[in-house]
């Protein structure tokens, strides 16, 4: 039974192109969506690609400054929708903390990335880690240091492909996480549509993540892989939705079905 709301988080990403303002606009955006969480990435540009590599300067180019994610942080705080990011660098973690950053994200493409782990891991707040291209012995290593150092992660299944066709989503995978880590398990998902995320829902994924647009004119760095504001909302009303047609349990006569036990048969 789905008895609980997910936590429904709109990947902003990099999609503000460098721009404060535009990161704004997509903060109302996934509020007006009716998101819970809005993800950025946090990151030095020379810590992660050298000037030689042809992406360095597409992400130089969206590269926010520290001060421009203070102000997105405040901004979300006075919007009341939650501020998370995926730090790439040490230095982008360590001031994702300083501001009380409520929850870290983890990339899939960090999963294997010990060293970084040992150090995020310590972090007490949410940590969210995706599992793209994960062995079970990856994400088992990374449950198990979690563990160790005595930190609650959430797991979600995620698909490394920019964007993922659905019928590659491999959502039977999200059974197997539920049934070998006891933590919260969710998607993220890189399809250019809402029905996988829905059918994870109906799965038991706890937490939705997907790439917002503002609009289909919205020429971002990951439009392929990111979902219309309003495409969004018609997620978000979904799983409402779903979650009010699948109810909670009970048996015996129903309110609803009062006016039926007149035509009851019973036999013994």
């Amino acid at each position: 039974m789905i008895d609980s709301n997910p936590l429904i988080i709109a990947e902003i990403g990099i999609n503000h192109g460098g721009n404060l303002s535009k990161a704004l606009k997509y903060i109302d955006a996934a509020k007006y969506a009716g998101c819970n969480v809005v993800k950025f990435q946090t990151y030095k540009t020379e810590y992660r690609y050298k000037k030689k590599d042809n992406i360095y300067n597409i992400l130089k180019k969206c590269e926010l400054s520290f001060d421009d994610f203070f102000k997105i942080k405040k901004y979300c705080d006075n919007s009341q929708i939650i501020f998370s990011s995926t730090p790439f660098d040490l230095d982008s973690f360590n001031f994702l903390k300083d501001i009380e950053t409520k929850i870290i994200k983890i990339a899939s493409f960090d999963l294997r990335n010990i060293k970084f782990l040992r150090e995020v891991l310590k972090f007490r707040n949410q940590i969210i880690i995706s599992t793209g291209m994960g062995k079970i012995q990856d994400i088992d290593r990374v449950y198990k240091l979690a563990f160790k150092l005595k930190t609650k992660i959430n797991l979600l299944h995620c698909i490394s492909s920019y964007p993922n066709l659905e019928k590659n989503s491999y959502l039977s995978n999200i059974k197997i996480l539920k049934e070998r880590y006891k933590c919260p398990i969710g998607i993220s998902d890189h399809t250019q549509d809402i029905k996988v995320a829905l059918y994870a829902f109906l799965m038991g994924a706890e937490i939705i993540e997907k790439h917002i647009k503002l609009n289909n004119f919205d020429n971002c760095v990951d439009k392929n892989v990111s979902i219309t504001t309003e495409k969004f909302l018609s997620l978000t009303q979904k799983i409402k939705d779903a979650k009010d047609i699948i109810g909670k349990t009970k048996f015996g006569v129903r309110r609803i079905e009062k006016n039926s036990i007149k035509f009851r048969r019973i036999t013994y």
